[in-house]
């Protein structure tokens, strides 16, 4: 592996990822985890997300003048995804407009002990990236309320307009409660979404085509 290029072939996925390709976030975050010391089966990942690069090729972001231009986030966790640390994956991503302005795929700081912890947490992570696009989108102009934030976990939003949990969820780390703070102040508020509609599933896990292809729609991601 010493002579394998897998840090420069890594590194243009992730440009390629960040600029115009959310359905790599998942992948190119997984092969992110062995930078240091990959292997053969970490090569053989890569390979297989250039192969699957090189069959569609003409897919991309495309944006449209449709609707209001109002903020909106999906959010959506794998529970306990990694098998060396069993962290959780979280998968974030808004789109105003409908058009996709920002995405991330990535582990969760700390081990959560159940999915719907692991929800909470994704929660939050959108939360924050909701304050700092609401901000932006204000000073371009437009006047922003409060920012739908849409999750599949009916637990998971119970818990972030109170502690109905309390006795179960008190070990969460504080900053992870901010978000009781922000929907209580009306910054953004949660709604409940099916797992079929939720884009944001494509950034937590491996789907079966016909779900991939779907959540592809959702984000505009198509050849056209």
């Amino acid at each position: 592996m010493r002579t394998i290029p897998y840090q420069s072939a890594v590194g243009s996925l992730m440009y390629s990822m960040i600029g115009t390709r959310p359905d790599l976030a998942h992948s190119v975050g997984v092969v992110c985890r062995f930078m240091s010391k990959p292997l053969k089966e970490h090569w053989q990942a890569v390979k297989w997300i250039l192969r699957y690069i090189g069959g569609t090729l003409d897919r991309k972001l495309c944006y449209k003048n449709e609707g209001e231009l109002v903020l909106e986030g999906y959010c959506d966790s794998d529970y306990a995804a990694d098998k060396e640390t069993r962290r959780s994956t979280s998968g974030v991503v808004f789109t105003f407009g409908g058009n996709t302005i920002s995405w991330k795929s990535s582990l969760q700081k700390v081990v959560a002990l159940s999915s719907t912890e692991a929800e909470y947490m994704a929660l939050t992570d959108a939360a924050n990236e909701a304050v700092w696009l609401k901000g932006l989108v204000s000073e371009l102009g437009f006047a922003q309320g409060s920012v739908n934030i849409h999750c599949d976990s009916q637990s998971a939003i119970a818990l972030t307009k109170n502690a109905v949990y309390h006795e179960r969820t008190k070990h969460i780390d504080v900053k992870y409660h901010f978000i009781r703070e922000l929907v209580n102040d009306g910054v953004v508020q949660i709604l409940k979404i099916d797992t079929e509609d939720n884009p944001a599933d494509i950034f937590t896990k491996v789907l079966p085509v016909s779900k991939f292809q779907d959540a592809l729609d959702l984000l505009r991601v198509s050849q056209s």
